[in-house]
Order: C-alpha cells, then sequence, then structure tokens
C-alpha cells in the first residue's frame, strides 16, 4: 500500500487493483488539463479537473478553490471504480502541484491507500512509460467514506487564532507574493499576520522529485522550530498546495498538521480582515 509518494518503476509494477487519476491543469489556463490529457496519458488515467471535480461552488467569499462537497465527491470517486481497498495514483506535470489536492481530498474522505506519483508523468515517461488517447473503462463502485485522516481549520479558527495564538500558520506561497509582491491570482497581496513561509517547490529537488524524506524531515523541523505539528495548519493561496506541503509532511514522517483550506483567497475576500506584508 503506497500512502504518501509512489515512483514510476513502483507504479509499472502495480496490479490490477489501482485507480490512475490525471490531474493536469494551469492556473491560467483551465482548459490546459483536459487539452493535454485527451492528447496523451498513462493508459487507465481518469481525468479529474481542479475546479470541476476537486472544488466545490465559489460564491465570492470562500476562495478561489473551496473544497467540494464529500458526498458528491465520494459519488464522483465510486464512479471510477475506487472501493476501499483500491489503490489509487495521483499525477501531474507540475511537480505534484494538482495531484497533491487529489490526494489530500481523498484523505479527507478517510481514504488511505492513495499516493502521488513522483515527478508526475515527465517521470513515468522518463521510466519508459507510454501515454495513450484511449478511454479508460469504468467499474463503478460504491466510495465509501471513512472517517477522515485529514482535518481542517475554518476562517473562524484563523481569526481567533490572532488574538489568541493557538497555531502556526504555515503558507505555501511563492515568497513574494507572501511578501504582497507581484500578486497576480488574488485582488490583494501579502499574507495573515503571524504566518510563517515555505514555499511548496522547496520540497522538490531540482530534478522534480520530491527530497528524501530524512531531508524534508530536517527542513521542516527547523522551520517549525518545536511547534508540535497538531498546533501547525497550512495555507496557500486556495487551499491547493497548502496540500504538498502537507503531502511533504506525510513523507517526512510529520503526521498531524491542518489546512486551511480557505487560504489566502478566503481571507483577503474581507477588507477588515488585517493584511501582512513582507518577509
Amino acid at each position: 500500500m503506497f500512502t504518501t509518494l509512489i515512483s514510476a518503476a513502483e507504479l509499472q509494477q502495480l496490479g490490477n487493483n489501482v485507480v490512475v487519476l490525471d490531474c493536469r491543469f494551469r492556473l491560467n489556463d483551465a482548459d490546459y488539463g483536459r487539452a493535454a490529457y485527451d492528447a496523451g496519458h498513462i493508459t487507465g488515467a481518469h481525468y479529474l479537473h481542479l475546479d470541476y471535480h476537486l472544488s466545490g461552488t465559489k460564491n465570492g467569499n470562500n476562495g478561489r478553490h473551496p473544497l467540494p462537497e464529500g458526498q458528491r465527491l465520494a459519488v464522483n470517486l465510486g464512479s471510477l471504480g475506487i472501493a476501499p481497498d483500491t489503490q489509487v495514483v495521483a499525477y501531474d506535470d507540475a511537480g505534484g502541484m494538482y495531484a497533491a489536492r487529489a490526494w489530500w481530498l481523498l484523505r479527507w474522505l478517510g481514504h488511505e491507500s492513495v499516493a502521488v506519483l513522483d515527478g508526475g508523468v515527465q517521470a513515468w515517461q522518463q521510466a519508459g512509460g507510454v501515454l495513450d488517447q484511449s478511454d479508460p473503462e469504468r467499474n463503478a463502485t460504491r466510495f465509501s467514506m471513512a472517517p477522515a485522516r485529514e482535518s481542517v481549520v475554518t476562517l473562524d479558527d484563523i481569526s481567533a487564532n490572532l488574538c489568541t495564538p493557538q497555531f502556526l500558520l504555515v503558507d505555501a506561497r511563492a515568497p513574494d507574493r507572501f511578501a504582497g509582491e507581484n500578486e497576480t491570482m488574488d485582488p490583494v497581496g501579502g499574507h495573515i499576520p503571524g504566518a510563517k513561509n515555505r514555499f511548496f517547490m522547496l520540497n522538490l529537488n531540482e530534478d522534480g522529485l520530491f527530497k528524501s524524506a530524512q531531508q524534508l524531515r530536517e527542513e521542516w523541523l527547523a522551520l517549525l522550530d518545536g511547534q508540535p505539528l497538531d498546533e501547525v495548519v497550512l495555507s496557500c493561496g486556495s487551499g491547493v498546495t497548502a496540500c504538498h506541503n502537507k503531502l511533504a509532511l506525510e513523507h517526512a514522517g510529520l503526521h498531524g498538521a491542518r489546512l486551511y483550506a480557505g487560504s489566502w483567497s478566503e481571507w483577503c475576500s474581507d477588507s477588515s480582515r488585517p493584511v501582512a506584508t513582507g518577509a
């Protein structure tokens, strides 16, 4: 059972009881992922769109990628043949940026056997894996929701934490956006006061693969500086790349961090909320 990362070679060795999810996407081109999937995907993979499948309905105040309704997501996953004992593998072409969201969501619904393909479609091809354009078979089943393996904090929790600190907020955005510079995704630049910055791309080596568990553990423990993991909350722009940081923590054996799904895009939707800038 793979629960964090899986290599291309390991995926090639898996048997039939596996469902592969193609999560390719670009924030500046919502049609990119589907087009890339149609041009060629790992055999048998199903496509999941960040906006339509891995997010819920936006209302202008709940961020750019609010969590989907759990029961609806469970029905969608069941239609792809994901049963309790199914190994799920999610991949993209962006270092796991979007695949980690699918990984987190399945864990949120209680599914343990889910992993991200380390290095994505690029690693798959480098390992001799082929891409095809065939439609995958759908062996629909009932997705059984189980006790969640992931938990979230709410906007109210974040607000209360400003007055009475109970946890450390770690923001996964690039340092310039965290500092309030070069903001292109949201109407306001900056970050939630008190947050620390850990750019999600720091979880990867130059080859696009995740750093070793030991290296990630050392880096994260240095950042957290003694903060207990159950007092760590992960955020980003819209609750997507924060999942990448969660994946890195789990890979490093550091368990317990929670997600602020609304993240910066929810926080900054109300101009009365405080904003911090700078590193």
